[in-house]
């Protein structure tokens, strides 16, 4: 049974320590995720002159694509629960006029009610200690009628880039084994556990449609460094390990990678997101 306080408090912790490398491998993520981010724009269709919230914002990259949706007449608000990465993202974007940068947990926003016009989220909600107050505050400060627009990632199966270097490190008892009944990458791979919590927040019956991809990468190092730049609580699992161990993990994880590896060294590994739209 997780301790939903000390998983909030890890979980905070872990994403301040990989801000640094989501800001080094910026580009990389806007690359590697623009089907994605194309999906929640498509899907919420943000519009000029309206305001629009960024939960969980991360790097900040869905946020400038809705600051240009909008345009100088409309408002984005970014938002994510670690400052770290709010910085991250405000380098990025601070020549917006019309995008604003807070510091906001996603299941208490400081946000007045009905007071955006739409939300996007990308990969955010499955993380969160409870999702289904998060997406209730979501539907809260959200106008009668605005969309919301997220994605999650469905199962592991449809995961290789995520869920066979986390086995592998599972299995060399660096990380513990994924708790199914708490949070997690994988905790909302359910489209009925969608549903439910969607609908339960007070939303309509959402759209739900699997958006498949790839994660690229240069070669071996490119992997590596994936992992410790990106992974968060397993990024400072690998990252504490002694160096013979280290290089093991190393090693366990991209021969667990190998099938996606073609003949130039460069890895191609599928990756698997719902998109999930409601009003």
């Amino acid at each position: 049974m997780v301790d939903l306080d000390e998983y909030r408090q890890a979980s905070r912790a872990g994403w301040a320590a990989v801000a640094p490398g989501w800001k080094r491998r910026g580009d990389w993520l806007r690359e590697n995720n623009a089907l994605v981010n194309d999906w929640i724009l498509a899907k919420g269709d943000p519009q000029p002159g309206q305001t629009w919230l960024d939960v969980a914002g991360g790097p900040g990259d869905l946020s400038l694509a809705l600051s240009e949706r909008v345009g100088a007449g409309g408002h984005v608000i970014y938002s994510d629960f670690a400052s770290e990465m709010v910085e991250v993202a405000r380098e990025r974007g601070e020549d917006r006029g019309n995008l604003e940068f807070r510091v906001l947990d996603a299941e208490r926003m400081d946000l007045g009610d009905d007071s955006v016009d739409g939300v996007g989220c990308r990969y955010g909600f499955m993380l969160m200690a409870d999702p289904a107050a998060a997406l209730a505050q979501t539907r809260r400060v959200l106008r009668d009628g605005g969309a919301l627009a997220f994605a999650v990632w469905t199962s592991p199966d449809r995961n290789p880039w995520a869920a066979l270097p986390m086995m592998a490190a599972v299995q060399r008892g660096h990380v513990p084994p994924p708790d199914p009944s708490g949070p997690g990458m994988f905790a909302l791979g359910a489209p009925e556990r969608i549903r439910e919590l969607v609908t339960g927040a007070g939303f309509a019956d959402p759209e739900i449609e699997e958006i498949v991809f790839a994660y690229s990468y240069t070669d071996a190092d490119d992997v590596w460094d994936a992992l410790l730049s990106l992974s968060g609580r397993m990024a400072q699992a690998l990252q504490e390990l002694p160096g013979d161990e280290r290089a093991a993990m190393r090693e366990a994880i991209l021969e667990s990678v190998a099938g996606f590896r073609a003949a130039d060294g460069t890895y191609t590994i599928p990756a698997s997101t719902w998109g999930v739209v409601t009003r």
